[in-house]
């Protein structure tokens, strides 16, 4: 006998374009595939993103109304309350705590999303950070995830150990379920689809095309890349492109590129929605974050063959696997990027084998069936453990 479908109430700021939304849109579609009956519930709506794929898979997406977390929280409330689904699943900071508080007291589960290293020291690094306030945030969604959530989610191992050390969260509250990717919707990388890549792109089929793919924010890194592309600015079939949505470091990183006078070379292409178009057509992908949770562009790059040059952070490291899919160099360092860089370009078996090892850790770890498969074991066994403590405590 088959166990019922779940529904699922999916809550997060918004189905804009980023990793988290991407995940949790391709997770939806999968779910209903399987005759499960997700839902979305947002506070925003955004003119990029995947609102739009979600609905054409026929799920409901209801935008929360309000101005902030105390009216967020009443509205997804008496949603919640009218809808009563199995579970409710949040993601990120603002969806998180309004969607703990909304559901306490109605008895139905609340599952939270850790996706980031979010309250590390490297944080306040950044400019747009403010000190008082990264406390004030992390107090609450500490106070939260313990006392109004009943598990937790992971998308990596060391997502979780911050995560515990930072929400003072019991590690058997969390379990680590990877993100995943649905090969059939990536593709392969043929010489047919790279050269029909290049061409729209405007991009010669004998030129060294390096991509990067990120919001143009501090925790990226780009800065570090445009100052290694500056060092090996003498490869004359060099292009890079950056894609991703304006941030905090727009102007500033254009600024750069001027200033060192690569605008023949970097290219910026913004949004894109077909990032696994460009990853077949450049050479490698590089991420010089300074901070990461799985990096789902690095699970897309593996899936496409594509090598990646990227900063050792043990998020990173841990989505590679030992012998990885590419060159982890320190976060932070132009000459060991640029160094980096270099040997990929010039080294086509080094660049094929790091591409094959990467297909093959993809297959492994990260297809989107498998994560799937978990996620739905997690939500089964958050039920079991939610109906186990009502009934002791009825008895």
């Amino acid at each position: 006998m088959s166990e019922r479908p779940l529904r699922i109430v999916f809550v997060i700021n918004s189905l804009g374009a980023g990793g988290a939304e991407h995940s949790l849109a391709e997770l939806a579609i999968r779910l209903v595939a399987a005759g499960h009956e997700p839902t979305f519930a947002t506070f925003v709506r955004r003119p990029e993103g995947f609102e739009g794929l979600v609905r054409d898979h026929g799920i409901s997406i209801e935008l929360i109304p309000g101005r902030g977390l105390p009216s967020w929280t009443r509205s997804l409330r008496r949603f919640v309350r009218r809808v009563r689904p199995d579970v409710v699943h949040t993601t990120i900071f603002e969806a998180d705590v309004a969607g703990r508080l909304a559901a306490f007291g109605t008895g139905i589960p609340v599952v939270s999303s850790l996706i980031n290293v979010t309250y590390g020291p490297e944080r306040l690094l950044d400019p747009n950070v403010r000190r008082w306030k990264l406390w004030g945030v992390r107090q609450i969604d500490g106070l939260t995830a313990r006392q109004f959530t009943t598990h937790l989610h992971a998308v990596s191992r060391s997502v979780k150990d911050a995560a515990v050390r930072s929400l003072r969260i019991r590690p058997e509250r969390v379990t680590v379920v990877e993100r995943g990717r649905d090969p059939d919707r990536l593709g392969f990388p043929t010489p047919e689809r790279r050269e029909r890549a290049r061409r729209e792109l405007g991009i010669p089929t004998d030129a060294e095309v390096v991509l990067s793919v990120g919001r143009l924010e501090h925790q990226k890194g780009h800065r570090y890349l445009v100052a290694a592309v500056a060092a090996i600015r003498d490869r004359p079939r060099l292009v890079v492109l950056l894609a991703g949505r304006d941030g905090h470091r727009s102007a500033e990183l254009r600024q750069q590129v001027r200033g060192l006078g690569l605008e023949r070379t970097v290219r910026f292409l913004g949004h894109r929605d077909d990032v696994p178009d460009l990853l077949a057509a450049a050479d490698l992908l590089v991420l010089p974050s300074l901070n990461e949770g799985a990096a789902g562009v690095v699970i897309e790059a593996m899936a496409l063959g594509t090598p990646l040059v990227a900063s050792d952070l043990p998020s990173l490291r841990e989505v590679t696997g030992d012998g990885g899919s590419g060159l982890l160099v320190p976060a932070g360092a132009p000459e060991a990027f640029a160094a980096a860089i270099v040997r990929i370009l010039e080294d086509e078996r080094l660049s094929r084998s790091l591409g094959a090892r990467g297909r093959d850790i993809f297959e492994q770890r990260f297809t989107l069936d498998r994560s799937v498969e978990r996620m739905i074991a997690m939500y089964r066994s958050v039920l079991d453990s939610t109906h186990r403590a009502v009934a002791v405590g009825g008895a």
